[in-house]
């Protein structure tokens, strides 16, 4: 675990707990998930299609870098 992100969508709509992970291919984001009781995991927020995760991705781990890179204050896109 590299990161938690909130994410703001059109000044109207919040997202929190978006994490940003390390895995054996890179950097990626995982949605917010709640564990249920069977001890699996499952996304409470997610984007419904493949295009709009790519986009969110990107966005994503285009600000976290900036922001890691800069050092200093909330890193937005």
């Amino acid at each position: 675990l590299k990161a938690y992100v909130t994410i703001v969508i059109d000044a109207a709509f919040v997202v929190r707990d978006l994490k940003i992970i390390s895995g054996e291919g890179g950097l990626f984001v995982a949605m917010p998930s709640k564990k249920r009781k069977d001890g699996s995991y499952r996304d409470i927020a997610h984007p419904l299609n493949q295009q709009t995760r790519e986009i969110l991705e990107e966005r994503v781990l285009k600000a976290y870098l900036d922001f890691i890179k800069g050092g200093s204050g909330t890193p937005t896109s």
